[in-house]
């Protein structure tokens, strides 16, 4: 039995034990931290997340910790304990300290109170630690592990362990003033569904429903960074589905409700948004061939046919066509990621993936030519290996015979690209001659024209193969002939 199963059966007293036994064996530094504070005549409890993480068994080196001294107090007793501590959060009460390899955040009880035109509290300190588990976002969220007690008390005045056991999010008061004070939370609850594989209560779906709009106050940043940690999940599906169930999706990534198009008995095609999460799942299933989860394959699975919607055009008789959808999609993903505020790498990669998603299809069975197989590989640059995972993931016919045929066809198509790397280097694909010798051989000057015959020199490159250093500088001179000044 796992221990996450032993919450489920047993009696709260064991999740308590869990709690406490997975602290000690994966943290026991922490001892030490409590009784400074207590020495210093204060509280100090482990509390949220850490607490919900220690009774699963699945503790991190993360902890978070609220106490009854003011920041002054915690940042006096964390200079002695920490090798290290910062203090950037010390207007809302926290100071944060690392000690080996644990980072330990600690913040004063907290009683905010929230303008409904932001999500930024007036930060309040409080007294109570009831007061402050009380405005906390979820119940599994709000349960704590008084340390400084002569033996660790378990706090849950909002009978988190129960909702823990039956994998539920509930908020410990009414969900929509929770979505009030703070409409991201929202976007976590969707977060926690991924990551933990809970299912949400009906109060809070309704609450998101009825509060979806109030995401819009939130910082792009900060909906980035909740938007990342879903994606990143062990279950993606499950939060999509809920932020576009409750109309969040339509704020935050409108695109991909988009992609519920209409269907109708005359003009058949497959359920683009099905199909969407389907291909994600799947690239997430090949993914260890980039070294683990990796955040742009997910996007670019996850873009890769928003320029459906924009691009759909019934055909007379029957049937749908999506013509240069992957060209469309391509600027709406670096648009929606830019106002995401991603950083630049990740937008031109996600870019140019969503770009070149259907180049493989053009391969048939096999006729390109070497010349095509190279620009093949030029193109992707260095997120070969992504797309070779992203064209694969976008095979989700039920045709097994047909899903056989195309994973053939792209086996054939990656042992001739290995075959070529090995023969010319694709990786690192460049003319024979460099700059340097087309200068000396043409004996001119820098110039643009030194560019345009390098392109040359590339493009002779990729149709016929490395071409030896004496064949390429009879073809410059030809160009040169042909193309330079008169």
């Amino acid at each position: 039995m796992s221990e996450s199963q032993g919450v489920e059966s047993g009696p709260r007293e064991l999740a308590v034990s869990l709690a406490i036994s997975t602290l000690a064996k994966q943290a026991p530094i922490t001892d030490s931290l409590a009784a400074a504070f207590k020495e210093a005549g204060h509280t100090l409890a482990l509390v949220g997340g850490p607490v919900r993480d220690a009774i699963l068994g699945r503790l991190g080196n993360d902890l978070d910790f609220t106490t009854s001294a003011r920041p002054d107090v915690t940042k006096a007793i964390l200079k002695k304990w920490a090798d290290a501590i910062w203090d950037t959060g010390a207007a809302f009460g926290t100071i944060a300290g690392k000690k080996g390899e644990i980072t330990v955040e600690v913040t004063t009880y907290r009683s905010d109170v929230y303008d409904p035109s932001s999500r930024k509290p007036d930060v309040d300190f409080g007294d109570s630690i009831i007061g402050d588990l009380g405005r906390r976002d979820f119940t599994v969220n709000s349960m704590a592990l008084e340390l400084t007690t002569p033996t660790p008390e378990f706090i849950d005045p909002f009978d988190g362990v129960s909702d823990l056991a039956k994998r539920v999010l509930r908020t410990p008061g009414k969900a929509t003033d929770s979505f009030s004070d703070d409409p991201l939370r929202m976007m976590r609850a969707a977060r926690f569904m991924s990551q933990l594989d809970f299912t949400v209560d009906d109060e809070v779906v309704a609450a998101m429903k009825e509060m979806a709009d109030r995401i819009s106050i939130i910082s792009a940043e900060r909906v980035r960074d909740e938007f990342t940690k879903i994606l990143m999940s062990d279950r993606p599906r499950l939060g999509l589905l809920l932020l576009v169930e409750t109309g969040i999706a339509s704020i935050v990534l409108s695109e991909l409700p988009m992609l519920k198009l209409e269907i109708d008995e005359h003009h058949h095609h497959k359920d683009v948004y099905e199909h969407t999460l389907t291909v994600l799942e799947q690239a997430i299933a090949l993914e260890d061939r980039l070294g683990g989860a990796n955040l742009v394959i997910r996007l670019a699975a996850l873009l890769h046919d928003i320029g459906k919607p924009k691009t759909r055009e019934l055909i007379p008789g029957g049937g749908v066509s999506f013509h240069h959808h992957e060209v469309v999609g391509a600027r709406m993903a670096k648009a929606r990621l830019k106002a995401l505020r991603f950083d630049n790498e990740t937008i031109e990669s996600v870019n140019t993936l969503v770009f070149l998603h259907l180049r493989f299809h053009g391969y048939g069975s096999g006729e390109w030519t070497d010349s095509a197989v190279r620009r093949y590989v030029r193109d992707a640059g260095d997120l070969l290996t992504h797309l070779h995972i992203l064209t694969r993931a976008d095979c989700t016919t039920r045709n097994a015979k047909k899903a056989a045929t195309l994973a053939a066809t792209y086996d054939s198509l990656e042992a001739r690209i290995a075959v070529l790397q090995e023969e010319e280097e694709l990786n690192a694909i460049r003319p024979d001659l460099d700059g340097n010798q087309i200068i000396e051989i043409l004996g001119i000057k820098p110039s643009p024209l030194v560019g345009k015959a390098y392109a040359h020199l590339l493009e002779l490159r990729l149709d016929r193969g490395p071409l030896g250093d004496e064949v390429a500088k009879e073809e410059l001179l030809a160009w040169w002939k042909a193309n330079g000044p008169q």
